[in-house]
C-alpha cells in the first residue's frame, strides 16, 4: 500500500518556479526569423545578431508579415520559427494573428524568446520624461501626459522598475464601514438586495469633496464582488455619498445583517507615501512619490494602455491553428468598463485578458509569463479546441488567471434566458488544457475573479497547477444553477494545490467551486486549504446548486474558515475517500433540500478541534447517504453530527458501518497527513494515495 505524504513543506518547496525565462544558453537557437530592440525592419530578419547592413528585424509584427510571405512561398509545409532577442517590446495595437498565420500539425508556426533572455511584450506606455514637483508638501516625480488631459487616455495601474506601485487608497489598508443606507429594509434583505446601492452614508469625515470629485473611485464590497463607483458628489452635511451608477447587488452584509464595508482611490489627498501615485486627468499630469533609493533618471516607469497584448482571431469555418508561444512575457494591460458598469455578476466575466482567443484550435502558451496586467491573464472565448496552457507564471494581475468559454445566467422562473448579448453566442471552446501553471497575486481591480474559470465548457483539464493568494475562488467549473442541460461535462480538475484563497476580502468563497449538470466531471487529488472568507462562506470544496453528476475523490481539504466541503442544492455528487480536517465552522455542511437524491459521501476521514462535523441536515429525509466513514474530534469533545451524537445519528439510518476514533494522523496541525502505524482507517476501507506529483511538474 502507498503511503500518504503529505506537507505543507513538501508541497510548496515541489511546486515548480515557472516563468518567462526558459532554460540558459548561450545562443540564441535557430530560427527562420529573428527580432531584436537592436534590428530594423527594413533588414531581412534572417540574422541573430545586427551586422553592418543586415540583421533582426525590429518588430514582430514585421516578423508575422515575413512568416506570412514565407508560408505562402514554400514548395511544402514545414515548422517557422521565429526567435525574439531579449527586450522589451512597446506595441501600439494588440498583436493580432489570423487564420493567414497558422500552421499545421507536423509544421507549427512558434514565437519564441531566445534561450536564456528575457522577452517583454508589453500593452504598455514607458514614460521616459519627468520632472521634480511638490504634492501635499511632498517631493514628487511629475510626468506630464497630453492625452489624459485631452481625455483620450487614463489608467488605474502603474508599473516601476517591473513592480506594480499603489493608487493612492483610503484607508491605506483594510476597509471602512458603511455607516447606514438610506431607504434599504434590513427585514427584507433576502427579497430586495439585489436593488444595488445608488448613495450610503458615511462615519465622520471618512469621504471628503476631494479634488476632481468624478475621478475618485468607492470600492465597494458585498457578497463575493468588489464594485467600482465613481463618485457623482458628496453631501458634507449628511454625511452622504452619491454615485453616477448603482452597484451590482446592494452594499450590505448579512451575517449580521448590516451595512457592509469599502475603500476608496485616486484621491489626490492622500498622496504622501513612498512609492504611492496619483494622476490627475484635468491637468494631465501623474504624480509619484519616489521610494528610497529609487533614481527617476533611471528608473523604468510604465503605464498601460492595451486591453490585450495577444490576439488569435479566427472565424467559423475559418480558425486559426498550430500557432504556438513559448517563453515570452506579456505585460501591461488596462480596461476601461463601459458607462454604467459597475461589478461583473460572478467571476469577473465581463473582464478580457491579455492573451485573447477565439477560434483558435491547437495552439498553445508555454513556459511563458503573464505579469502586470489588469485584467484575466488568458481568455479562451469561443469556437476553441485544443488548446494548451502550460508551465505558464501569472501573477500580479488585475482579475484572474485563465477564463475559458461561455457564462450562463439562469435563475428559476427564468428559463430561456441563457446570456447576456456581450457574452459568447458561438460554438463552446472544448478540450483547453490548462496544467502545470503558478497561478497568484490577483483580483488586484476586480477581486470578484477566479485563478482558473471553466463556463459551460466540456471536455477540459485542470491539472498539477499551483494557485494561490487570490481573493476569491482559486478553481471554478460550470456555472448553471437550475439542473437544466449542460456543456460543462467531462472537465478534469486534478493534482493542484489550491490555497490562501479568499484572504478575508469576500465571502462565498470556495477553493473549488463547481455549478451544472456535469457527468464525468471529477475532482480528484487536490490538496485545498487556508481558505477565508469575511462576511460568510469560506469553503474548500464547494458543490454549490445546480452541480450533478461529479466525483471528488481522493482530495485533502484542511483550515477553511467555514468548513473543508460545502454542499448545496445538487444531485447525484459522490463525495469518497478524502481527507475534510480542521474547519472552523463545520467540516460538512449541506443546504438547500430538493426532491432528488443529492449526494453520497464514504469512506472519508474527517478530524476537526472546533465547531461540528456536520450540521444542517433534515434527518426525516433521505436523499444522502453517508457510511464508512471515521470521524475524530481532536478537542475530547463527542463527535457533533447537526446536533445529535453518533448514536442518535446512526439511528436515522446513516453511518451504520462508520467509526468514532483517532486516525492516527502524523501531524496533520501542520500539514502532514501520513496516517501512522496501527490508524483505523483501514477498517472503513480507506485507501492512502501518493501525492508527491501535486502542484506543476517540470517541463
Amino acid at each position: 500500500m502507498i503511503n500518504l505524504l503529505f506537507s505543507v513543506l513538501l508541497i510548496t518547496s515541489g511546486a515548480q518556479t515557472v516563468g518567462a525565462a526558459p532554460n540558459p544558453m548561450p545562443h540564441p537557437g535557430s530560427a527562420d526569423f529573428y527580432v531584436s530592440p537592436r534590428g530594423r525592419d527594413d533588414w531581412s530578419g534572417t540574422l541573430a545578431e545586427p551586422g553592418a547592413k543586415d540583421g533582426p528585424f525590429a518588430t514582430v509584427k514585421r516578423a508575422q508579415e515575413a512568416v506570412r510571405e514565407l508560408l505562402r512561398s514554400q514548395p511544402a509545409p514545414r515548422p517557422v520559427r521565429v526567435i525574439l532577442r531579449g527586450g522589451t517590446y512597446y506595441l501600439d495595437r494588440p498583436q493580432e494573428f489570423g487564420p493567414q498565420d497558422s500552421g499545421t500539425e507536423q509544421a507549427p508556426v512558434t514565437y519564441a524568446a531566445a534561450r536564456g533572455e528575457k522577452v517583454v511584450l508589453s500593452g504598455g506606455r514607458k514614460f521616459s520624461g519627468g520632472r521634480w514637483g511638490e504634492a501635499n508638501g511632498h517631493r514628487a516625480w511629475v510626468v506630464d501626459i497630453p492625452e489624459a488631459k485631452e481625455g483620450k487616455w487614463r489608467c488605474r495601474q502603474l508599473f516601476v522598475n517591473g513592480e506594480r506601485r499603489p493608487r493612492t487608497r483610503l484607508p491605506k489598508t483594510g476597509m471602512r464601514r458603511i455607516e447606514a443606507l438610506p431607504g434599504f429594509d434590513f427585514q427584507r434583505q433576502g427579497e430586495i438586495f439585489l436593488e444595488g446601492t445608488r448613495q450610503f452614508v458615511y462615519a465622520g469625515n471618512d469621504i471628503q469633496p476631494w479634488r476632481n470629485l468624478h475621478d475618485v473611485e468607492v470600492i465597494g464590497v458585498t457578497r463575493w464582488i468588489t464594485n467600482r463607483l465613481p463618485i457623482q458628489e458628496v453631501d458634507v452635511e449628511k454625511r452622504l455619498v452619491t454615485f453616477d451608477r448603482p452597484s451590482l447587488f446592494t452594499l450590505d452584509d448579512t451575517d449580521p445583517p448590516r451595512p457592509s464595508v469599502y475603500w476608496v482611490e485616486n484621491v489626490f489627498e492622500a498622496l504622501d507615501a513612498p512609492g504611492w501615485w496619483y494622476l490627475d486627468r484635468l491637468q494631465g499630469r501623474l504624480y509619484y512619490l519616489p521610494r528610497p533609493g529609487e533614481d527617476m533618471q533611471s528608473v523604468e516607469m510604465v503605464a498601460p494602455r492595451l486591453t490585450q497584448v495577444v490576439r488569435l482571431t479566427g472565424r467559423e469555418g475559418a480558425p486559426v491553428e498550430h500557432i504556438r508561444f513559448e517563453g515570452i512575457a506579456f505585460s501591461h494591460t488596462e480596461w476601461e468598463p463601459p458607462a454604467g458598469w459597475a461589478s461583473s455578476l460572478q467571476a469577473a466575466i465581463d473582464v478580457p485578458g491579455a492573451v485573447y482567443l477565439d477560434y483558435a484550435g491547437w495552439c498553445s502558451l508555454r513556459r511563458c509569463a503573464i505579469e502586470h496586467v489588469g485584467g484575466y491573464g488568458v481568455k479562451v472565448n469561443e469556437g476553441c479546441i485544443e488548446i494548451e496552457i502550460a508551465h505558464n507564471r501569472m501573477t500580479d494581475l488585475g482579475a484572474g488567471g485563465v477564463k475559458i468559454g461561455h457564462f450562463f445566467d439562469v435563475e428559476a422562473g427564468e428559463r430561456g434566458r441563457r446570456r447576456k448579448a456581450s457574452l459568447p453566442k458561438g460554438p463552446h471552446s472544448q478540450r483547453i488544457t490548462v496544467a502545470d501553471n503558478e497561478i497568484f497575486d490577483s483580483g488586484h481591480l476586480f477581486g470578484g475573479s477566479v485563478g482558473v474559470f471553466v463556463g459551460e465548457n466540456p471536455g477540459n483539464k485542470i491539472v498539477h497547477n499551483h494557485i494561490h493568494d487570490l481573493p476569491w475562488m482559486g478553481i471554478s467549473v460550470g456555472s448553471l444553477q437550475t439542473f437544466e442541460p449542460s456543456q460543462a461535462i467531462g472537465n478534469v480538475v486534478e493534482y493542484n494545490h489550491v490555497h490562501h484563497i479568499g484572504q478575508g476580502v469576500l465571502s462565498d468563497v470556495g477553493g473549488i467551486y463547481t455549478n451544472s449538470i456535469s457527468p464525468g466531471t471529477r475532482i480528484r487529488y487536490n490538496i485545498v486549504h487556508d481558505i477565508r472568507h469575511r462576511d460568510y462562506g469560506g469553503w474548500g470544496i464547494y458543490n454549490d446548486q445546480g452541480s450533478a453528476d461529479i466525483l471528488v475523490e481522493k482530495n485533502i481539504v484542511y483550515r477553511c474558515s467555514s468548513g473543508p466541503l460545502f454542499v448545496s442544492c445538487t444531485r447525484n455528487i459522490t463525495v469518497v475517500n478524502n481527507i475534510f480536517a480542521f474547519g472552523e465552522m463545520y467540516q460538512i455542511f449541506r443546504a438547500g433540500l430538493t426532491p432528488w437524491f443529492q449526494y453520497t459521501f464514504r469512506r472519508n476521514i474527517v478530524c476537526y478541534d472546533r465547531g461540528k462535523a456536520l450540521d444542517y441536515c433534515d434527518f426525516t429525509n433521505r436523499n444522502f447517504l453517508f457510511d464508512q466513514n471515521l470521524y475524530w474530534n481532536a478537542s475530547g469533545e463527542p463527535v457533533d453530527f447537526s446536533g445529535k451524537i453518533f448514536e442518535e445519528w446512526q439511528a436515522v439510518g446513516q453511518d451504520r458501518r462508520s467509526l468514532v476514533a483517532d486516525p492516527l494522523l502524523a501531524n496533520p496541525q501542520q500539514g502532514d497527513f501520513r496516517l501512522r502505524p496501527g490508524s483505523p482507517a483501514a477498517k472503513i476501507g480507506f485507501e492512502p494515495w501518493d501525492i508527491s506529483d501535486v502542484g506543476p511538474r517540470s517541463s
